[in-house]
């Protein structure tokens, strides 16, 4: 047995000798000195031994034991620190080497022309308000005097959560007026924008989901000629000064009268062409007088107090800002398209 032992110590010194990780030498160390290993095995034969020879070879077993997890431990520090050695020149960094200056984002273009808005209404006076993308169809429709059968109301228009749940998401920025009139004194000077929802169909100019930006004013004296006057002084800021403007008659049913205002066309200067499909002019918003069941509906005496408001895309205000053709561009996050801005 003594044989065994001393072969057993040759053969795993130069193992321990030869091994080049960690991992290498935690195998030998449970090969030779686990309890499975063959140190174990050698130590299982000592019954055959004469009572003289146990201890002798009891002690020699300590001390192949020791022998070999000193120099397991020996070397476990030799490998771990060329390991280390090798692993920090693989990682070096060259400090002297110039940053990499990290690339900066910056506005989505739609952004830009919403924070434009702002701040020519902020400037005049106006606060903004936001409210719940999810509406009541009384303050969607009905306050804004839409009634029953107005096509706007039917399900081919309008993203209802059930049928008889009257809850929707809004249509438009509106409901904003019912809100501000319920629950802010007079006098009322507010911008309302935010995201609207209808059934549109995808293409170059709808998307289901879009953005408008309403404004209201409520106070004693209003007249048709501020509503006009403010307009004019909004698309001069936003399209320069001299933008030629026109105000058409049409119909909204919570304004009475009722206006769209059309911007010349910035392209071919009222001639026509394809930007504006060849009419000269170019669809900005819708506005008119707040009509007198709306503001009775909201508490406020119509022969007191009167009041203009308008609603615009503000997608639509971005694309004649940048020259963009196709709203899908808005949405579409393609890094090529949004770095031009």
């Amino acid at each position: 047995m003594k044989e065994l032992m001393q072969a057993l110590r040759d053969k795993a010194m130069q193992a321990i000798f030869e091994a080049d990780d960690v991992e290498k030498l935690e195998e030998l160390r449970i090969k030779y000195l686990g309890k499975k290993g063959e140190m174990t095995a050698i130590l299982r034969q000592m019954g055959k031994l004469s009572p003289e020879e146990r201890p002798v070879m009891g002690q020699l077993a300590n001390q192949v034991r020791g022998e070999i997890e000193g120099l397991l431990e020996e070397r476990r520090k030799i490998v771990t620190e060329a390991m280390l050695e090798k692993k920090l020149q693989r990682e070096a960094i060259d400090v002297t080497l110039p940053g990499r200056k990290p690339q900066l984002g910056h506005k989505h273009p739609m952004y830009n022309v919403l924070d434009q808005i702002k701040d020519i209404f902020i400037g005049m006076g106006f606060e903004i308000v936001d409210g719940p993308e999810v509406e009541r169809e009384e303050y969607n429709f009905t306050k804004l005097n839409i009634d029953e059968g107005h096509p706007s109301r039917e399900w081919t228009d309008t993203f209802y959560f059930t049928p008889d749940s009257k809850i929707l998401l809004r249509t438009q920025t509106s409901p904003m007026q019912i809100h501000a009139m319920e629950t802010r004194p007079l006098p009322i000077r507010i911008i309302a924008p935010g995201r609207v929802y209808r059934k549109d169909e995808v293409d170059a100019t709808h998307s289901p989901m879009f953005h408008q930006i309403e404004g209201m004013v409520i106070d004693k004296g209003v007249t048709m000629a501020d509503l006009k006057a403010t307009l004019n002084l909004v698309v001069e800021k936003i399209y320069g000064k001299g933008t030629v403007t026109r105000f058409r008659p049409h119909h909204f049913p919570f304004t009475e009268p009722s206006c769209e205002l059309d911007i010349q066309c910035h392209k071919c200067g009222g001639k026509g062409c394809s930007t504006c499909k060849g009419e000269g002019w170019i669809e900005v918003l819708g506005a008119g007088m707040v009509h007198p069941k709306v503001l009775s509906g909201c508490g406020i005496d119509p022969d007191v107090y009167s009041g203009w408001a308008f609603g615009m895309g503000l997608e639509r205000l971005a694309m004649g800002e940048y020259k963009i053709t196709d709203l899908r561009l808005i949405f579409e996050n393609d890094v090529r398209f949004l770095e031009q801005f």
